[in-house]
């Protein structure tokens, strides 16, 4: 790998310069371009460090990439309790069109993880991205809110972190640390996502098959692999957990290089 390719550089873009990102540079006549769309809340802090090493992968096989953050989040402008749904998706859009500009890309692949991989489905018309890699995406919003909010109570009476059980008033309004909004716990809420009209590879953690009705997917025509380990997500001991899966980076980076040269 080159030094070209380990080239980390931050930019400022959207309306007003409130969206925060990364670009990776890969080799700029490969035509192919790569938008990592992240998850949200905690799982954003915990994917960090595997974003950044698929993104150095990605490069070095000679993808422009982009990492970013919506607005609310990471290092974009605003606070958490102003993430709104519909924001998020403009953002995937925006996003999508500042690395075709930066990159001249000619081709697109939208890569997300929980919620990101919500965004990326959600968003890829408007987005215009050609192609999905979705790893363990949330499609149903109602089903999600309910785990957050049993993680949130769950968090309450953990004696490995607290002495004595927190006042419910301290941790309402919020999931594992991040103030969350009204308007955009209802959008959660109301989420169900269908599979895309383009080419998908669906990506599932050992423990998620069985829950995740992947024959939804694969009626679609997207392709479904099934990772050989479960993933962390929802453990309340692993919550500060780093997320990491290097069988991951190695599926997506054949996958990116095999659609480079399609």
């Amino acid at each position: 790998m080159n030094t070209h390719t380990q080239l980390e550089i931050p930019c400022h873009f959207g309306r007003g310069q409130d969206l925060f990102g990364i670009y990776h540079p890969g080799s700029f006549e490969h035509g192919t371009g790569v938008l990592l769309c992240p998850p949200l809340g905690q799982d954003l802090i915990r994917c960090h460090r595997l974003y950044r090493q698929l993104a150095h992968a990605l490069a070095g096989i000679g993808a422009d990439v982009l990492r970013f953050d919506y607005y609310g989040t990471g290092d974009s402008a605003g606070a958490s309790e102003e993430v709104e749904w519909p924001r998020c998706l403009a953002d995937v859009a925006t996003a999508a069109e500042r690395l075709r500009m930066r990159g001249g890309c000619r081709r697109i692949i939208g890569i997300g993880a929980r919620l990101g991989g919500s965004l990326a489905l959600a968003a890829a018309e408007d987005a215009r991205l050609d192609q999905l890699i979705l790893w363990d995406p949330i499609l149903d919003g109602a089903a999600h809110v309910a785990a957050l909010d049993a993680l949130q109570v769950a968090l309450r009476f953990d004696p490995n972190r607290f002495t004595a059980p927190r006042p419910a008033a301290e941790l309402a309004g919020q999931w594992q640390g991040f103030a969350t909004g009204v308007s955009f716990r209802q959008q959660l809420a109301e989420l169900r996502l269908d599979p895309p009209q383009r080419r998908t590879l669906l990506l599932l953690s050992a423990e998620t098959c069985v829950t995740a009705h992947p024959h939804r997917f694969t009626n679609a025509g997207a392709e479904v692999v099934e990772l050989s380990l479960p993933t962390p997500w929802d453990e309340l001991a692993r919550l500060e957990t780093m997320i990491q899966s290097h069988e991951l980076i190695d599926i997506v980076r054949r996958r990116v290089q095999e659609a480079s040269h399609a």
